[in-house]
């Protein structure tokens, strides 16, 4: 993949997640997509191929009453491409570590991504 197809396929993940639209997001990764968000160096969650994935999705629809991924840069190599992304979210309910609904998240991180067959094999957030 070219880099402007790269950067396209990853705009299109971005947008469907921003909009809570799990089928649009599923349709840009591989059916043996790996996920994980790694977050001050520890990984938080992982999905192993694209069910675990849609689960996941469909879980976090529950979490937030809204939420955005905004790419502020993108770099890429033959076979990978980064991106820096703001996020910025309210929950939509309490959370375990003591966060309460209705509550904003915003913070800086970096996504990598791996392309496989023109779909993404590998995404992992990074904050």
């Amino acid at each position: 993949m070219d880099a402007d197809s790269k950067r396209a396929l990853i705009l299109r993940y971005l947008d469907a997640y921003n909009r809570f639209d799990v089928e649009a997001m599923m349709a840009t990764v591989h059916d043996d997509v790996v996920f994980q968000n790694i977050t001050a160096g520890e990984v938080t969650a992982q999905a192993d191929g694209a069910a675990s994935l849609r689960q996941m999705a469909e879980q976090a629809k529950t979490i937030f009453a809204a939420r955005r991924q905004t790419l502020l840069a993108f770099s890429e190599t033959s076979k990978e491409a980064a991106i820096q992304v703001a996020f910025e979210g309210v929950l939509a309910c309490d959370l375990p570590n003591g966060m309460k609904a209705g509550q904003e998240l915003r913070l800086e991180g970096r996504s990598e991504f791996t392309f496989e067959d023109g779909r993404l094999i590998r995404i992992v957030d990074i904050s």
